[in-house]
């Protein structure tokens, strides 16, 4: 995690204490522009307005603490339904949902594995009736989505 990253994650902390609120992730990435993007979430879901509130008080703490030297894009927002699982405590959450699992490469000819989740250690991901996928070999885990 950058320094960026981890520093608006310290602020974010300040901010939801004692909220209903659940810092997701941040993440500080150079696209186009400079985007610093959080995703915060809540029981039952965040709204606009949630994510208006948090984004305003974000945006003065981050002047005040001039984390960011540059020009940025500030994105406030929800996780999604098909929220990317990063975190050891978004695995034990999300156990026994069924997930998408992308692979950096082919493994038995598939690099998209869908299975139920069982969790997570220092060197596998787990899927019920599916061998141990070694972490290195997984690109992105996320909630998987019926149409």
């Amino acid at each position: 995690m950058s320094k960026v990253e981890t520093q608006v994650e310290s602020l974010l902390a300040e901010i939801l204490q004692d909220t209903a609120f659940e810092l997701v992730d941040v993440e500080y990435v150079k696209e186009r522009d400079w985007y610093l993007r959080v995703f915060v979430d809540k029981a039952g879901g965040i709204d606009l307005d949630d994510c208006q509130n948090i984004s305003e008080r974000l945006s003065t703490k981050l002047d005040a603490a001039d984390i960011i030297g540059g020009a940025y894009i500030l994105e406030v927002s929800s996780p999604g339904i098909d929220r990317v699982l990063k975190k050891d405590k978004d695995f034990v959450r999300e156990a026994g949902k069924i997930v998408d699992v992308t692979l950096y490469a082919p493994l038995n000819g598939k690099k998209l594995i869908v299975g139920e989740l069982e969790g997570r250690d220092e060197n596998f991901l787990r899927l019920k009736d599916v061998a141990p996928l070694p972490r290195e070999k997984v690109a992105l885990v996320r909630l998987h989505i019926d149409f």
